[in-house]
């Protein structure tokens, strides 16, 4: 899962641990599906049985099979549904009034569903998990830019309060929204950080020693061509660099580089592991590499932390938030001290009981519900 889906996922575990009456709202491919706990404890299952594509969804999804089986199941689940327009008429037949909208997932932010939910006597929280599209064009895929724009906007102007992750987010994001003409008030609530337990028996290979491990998606704010370089640049033997994470987007140059690396080359790149073996592999490298341009928390950085991996890091104020004295931090541009960092890091180290204690959902979701 993304870190999004990740947040996602624990407010869902939340929402059905809670008392109070839940509801799950799900964007489908003509309107909403409302979710009764019945139909979100199918979303937590981890192989929920899926219903045969429907007429809609093969149309919708002609190109997507399994988020059209995903659609049909939710559809036989819904208690209810309805069209984008009958969103309020829906919520006010099925919903208590008085009750509180939580938006986690950076989707469906738009005017006119804000709209209705409002009309339907309901508060709107909105988790912005960042604004780097915003603040950083240039790392974001050139059609994405706007409509995320437009997104901000909406929750500027009619969000009841903000949660930010982090007071670097915070900032970042209330600039942003002062630009818009209005700030919502906020709320600062770190994420969780539930650090899986390493399962080296998960890897489908055997890691060799000394290696870094970089661990993210491809795409360009993860600066991932600077540490080709920089690979390029040490003097053999190299360590192993092991780059673990999906491809993304507008990263052609170094999607060329990582397709062309010879097969004796100290760089592999990794796709597909559990989190059991990636949390193997980040307790076992000597560094996890962090040179990201821009990041909104950094989820992996905590949880190397916690597994007592020594992290280097850009030097970002978020990550100066988050890590504090629990890494070195290098400018992101200044490939020299990269390589000079790691170079004197490629001695094998020995496992470590010094960690960092990450953040828990506990306290995450104490400071929300107090304030909501």
């Amino acid at each position: 899962m993304t870190g999004v889906d990740r947040v996602e996922f624990a407010y869902l575990t939340q929402v059905l641990a809670m008392d109070a009456p839940a509801f799950g709202l799900v964007r489908s491919a003509l309107g909403f599906l409302l979710l009764d706990r019945a139909g979100m404890r199918w979303l937590l299952a981890d192989l929920p049985p899926m219903a045969q594509p429907d007429l809609i969804g093969r149309i919708a999804y002609r190109h997507d099979r399994l988020r059209a089986a995903a659609e049909a199941t939710l559809r036989r689940a819904a208690v209810a549904r309805c069209p984008r327009r009958g969103l309020r008429r829906m919520l006010l037949r099925h919903l208590p009034a008085g009750g509180s909208y939580f938006n986690v997932g950076h989707a469906n932010l738009d005017a006119a569903s804000f709209r209705q939910v409002r009309g339907a006597g309901w508060s709107i929280t909105v988790l912005v998990h960042d604004t780097i599209p915003l603040d950083h064009p240039e790392f974001a895929r050139p059609d994405s830019v706007e409509p995320f724009r437009r997104k901000m906007r909406v929750v500027a102007q009619q969000a009841d309060r903000v949660i930010h992750t982090t007071q670097a987010a915070r900032a970042a994001t209330e600039a942003q929204f002062a630009g818009f003409g209005r700030v919502p008030p906020g709320i600062v609530a770190p994420l969780g950080v539930p650090v899986p337990k390493p399962v080296p028996q998960e890897l489908p290979f055997a890691p060799r020693t000394p290696y870094f491990l970089c661990l993210g998606t491809i795409e360009p704010r993860k600066n991932h061509l600077m540490l080709l370089d920089v690979w390029q640049n040490l003097p053999a033997p190299a360590p192993k660099l092991y780059i673990v994470g999906r491809r993304g987007w507008s990263n052609a140059a170094v999607f060329d580089r990582l397709d062309h690396l010879p097969s004796d080359a100290p760089i592999h790149e990794v796709a597909g592991l559990s989190d059991g073996a990636v949390a193997a592999l980040l307790q076992g490298a000597q560094a996890l590499l962090f040179p990201s341009f821009a990041e909104g928390f950094g989820l992996p950085a905590v949880e190397a932390a916690a597994l007592g991996t020594p992290v280097i890091a850009s030097d970002l104020p978020v990550f100066r938030e988050i890590l504090g004295e629990n890494a070195v931090y290098l400018e992101p541009s200044d490939s020299y001290s990269w390589l000079e960092t790691i170079r004197g890091w490629t001695k094998p180290r020995a496992l470590t009981d010094t960690v960092k204690i990450p953040p828990s959902w506990r306290v995450h979701f104490m400071i929300i519900f107090d304030q909501v």
